[in-house]
């Protein structure tokens, strides 16, 4: 059984994990194997853990220890439940954003490639993005749309940070992820029979809707940085460059909006 803890102080040691680390010291706490994450709200820890993720601590507003929280705390079995009222909470980052209910959890450990890309016929890959909001939307769209798994090079910020799981609203939880080979890049996908299509406006990029792209047996679409967009080493290894056909002068979409276009014209058909 859970053991209920009031507080009055958030500074309290007990939670520093809470208030004072950054997701990058979070994924260094050396008591566990893999670090830890933050999730936020009742929903995103419900999916979390319906996934499987092991919970450390909670800390929620004092309110719903017997309400919306409840549920939640029965499924976390021992482990301490920190409370405080809303005021206190609202210190935190905000208690609109937090929802009232927080949960550290242990990180899973990581998932090899071709363990997520086996059956697959659908990835997206992840270059450089450094917005963890844009992170976030991009997996709760592949989640959505009709992709299998997701690969993020080893420079694109943290699908776990507390940001990036709030905006992808837990799907990070329900689609496989992990992080490609530094070395062998977008080549890693050739070796597990993929055609790669990257999405970029270049003068031979072709249409989105362009039919032999469509008829790939197995497809990864490839997402570059904000701005900058793909590295021009990567769209030149890629099988394809593809774009999404504008109007009205627009150039190009921002990433997670073009993410969405790729994954409903490319994704899985069901």
């Amino acid at each position: 059984m859970a053991e209920i803890i009031d507080v009055a102080d958030i500074n309290i040691p007990e939670l520093e994990i809470y208030t004072h680390l950054t997701d990058a010291r979070l994924r260094k706490v050396y008591e566990y194997e893999h670090g830890i994450f933050i999730a936020e709200s009742q929903t995103v820890i419900e999916v979390a853990l319906d996934a499987g993720c092991k919970p450390i601590s909670m800390f929620t507003d004092r309110k719903y220890i017997n309400d919306r929280a409840n549920g939640i705390i029965e499924r976390c079995g021992d482990i301490p439940v920190y409370t405080a009222d809303s005021k206190i909470m609202s210190g935190l980052t905000g208690y609109e954003l937090t929802r009232g209910m927080l949960c550290a959890m242990e990180r899973p450990a990581p998932k090899r490639a071709e363990e997520l890309c086996k059956n697959a016929r659908r990835i997206a890959v992840l270059e450089n993005i450094a917005d963890v909001s844009n992170t976030g939307a991009i997996i709760r769209s592949a989640a959505a749309l009709g992709i299998d798994a997701v690969l993020i090079t080893p420079s694109c910020c943290d699908p776990l940070c507390r940001r990036a799981i709030r905006v992808s609203m837990g799907t990070v939880f329900q689609i496989p992820w992990t992080f490609l080979d530094k070395e062998k890049g977008v080549s890693e996908l050739k070796e597990l029979g993929f055609k790669t299509a990257a999405m970029a406006l270049t003068d031979d990029s072709v249409s989105i809707d362009n039919e032999e792209l469509l008829a790939e047996e197995k497809l990864a679409i490839v997402l570059g940085t904000e701005g900058d967009g793909l590295a021009k080493e990567t769209i030149a290894d890629c099988d394809y460059t593809v774009k999404i056909p504008m109007s009205h002068g627009v150039d190009s979409l921002n990433v997670a909006a073009a993410s969405a276009v790729a994954f409903w014209q490319l994704g899985n058909r069901t």
